[in-house]
């Protein structure tokens, strides 16, 4: 194919690149004269569906590539949003400060199941669909990769799904000491899918902000250890969705108000339903926010499933996205506005 378009966008989160989407890229290089790889999921927490950051993909990436198209290839990081219309927003700007007004803009993709809707969310781009492949998805890659502690089977697995570069990168990746937490992690969540299935699930969770600040703590158990997270939890068989928000925010805080207060300075609901959002199945969460106002902060602590319990200033949060658990960043960007522009 000859380069018919100024650009070619490809869209994914690589975690990690493999041959399929090799094929991809090649396409897009045969496509048009510069490559725009959009990485999602960055600025995220490491976790055991998304063990590398955006630098690091793109160095996966460029490794499999001479200098010639290493030149013709930028990467673009986008965060995910949680949010179709925004996500979509996010890249088509992310696209536009690369191309002019006028390029020729081809989007190249592979249409295989539901996951792939996205493609269809940018209209004034031409798609060039990439012929079928073989059914190769990197959550493959990342079982093969964290299942087992034997390189050399491992390597022998990947070896023929992967190319040599990519191998040879996660060999080395293996050293980091990101490894060794992110394999329990995975080990972990395996077990939890195999003992309770992969929902859905209905959970809970209660943001509370006081004097520009806002309650959160610090998972003490995996997955996600060591990460902030909003108070919260699964919903107990009895309870309505305020009331189970209402005792998370308690067991795990120790938050000494009334529930009749609590219900009060409820200021909004939301629903979080996007299926990617936990690593432990479809969970489906009714969150809620209270608002205590421009007050003295209540004293805290954590308890439960928290190993401590924080009032965060809320100024802090945007420098902080990168250690937040699952969507919790996304969902008190929803209430707070902490990416207004995007």
């Amino acid at each position: 194919m000859s380069q018919t378009y100024d650009s070619a966008v490809l869209i994914g989160r690589f975690q990690p690149f493999h041959n399929a989407h090799a094929q991809l890229l090649a396409l897009a290089l045969q496509t048009a004269g510069q490559v725009l790889v959009v990485l999602g999921s960055a600025h995220a927490a490491r976790n055991a569906k998304n063990p590398f950051t955006w630098e690091e993909r793109a160095a996966m990436i460029g490794s499999t590539l001479d200098a010639a198209e290493r030149a013709r290839v930028h990467f673009l990081p986008v965060r995910d949003y949680y949010d179709d219309r925004r996500w979509g927003a996010a890249v088509s700007t992310a696209v536009q400060a690369h191309t002019a007004a006028t390029a020729r803009i081809a989007l190249v993709g592979h249409v295989k199941d539901a996951s792939s809707e996205y493609l269809q969310r940018f209209p004034r781009w031409h798609f060039v669909a990439a012929p079928a492949c073989d059914s190769l998805d990197a959550t493959s890659l990342r079982r093969i990769y964290f299942d087992s502690d034997r390189w050399p089977a491992t390597q022998a697995l990947l070896g023929g799904l992967a190319p040599p570069a990519i191998v040879d990168y996660l060999k080395g990746w293996r050293h980091l000491p990101h490894y060794a937490r992110l394999r329990d992690e995975h080990l972990a969540l395996e077990e939890y899918r195999q003992t309770w299935g992969s929902g859905p699930f209905v959970t809970v969770d209660a943001v509370v902000t006081a004097a520009a600040h806002v309650l959160l703590v610090e998972r003490a158990d995996g997955p996600g250890k060591g990460l902030w997270a909003v108070p919260g939890g699964f919903l107990e068989p009895r309870e309505r969705v305020l009331q189970g928000a209402v005792r998370e925010l308690r067991e795990e805080t120790g938050l000494v108000l009334l529930a009749a207060t609590l219900e009060s300075l409820l200021r909004g609901v939301a629903v979080f339903d996007h299926p990617d959002r936990s690593l432990r199945g479809r969970s489906i969460t009714h969150a809620h926010w209270f608002d205590l106002g421009d007050c003295r902060l209540p004293e805290v602590a954590g308890d439960d499933d928290a190993a401590q319990a924080k009032w965060i200033p809320i100024a802090d949060l945007k420098a902080m996205e990168g250690e937040f658990f699952e969507d919790h960043f996304n969902l008190l960007d929803h209430f707070l506005a902490l990416h207004p522009e995007a």
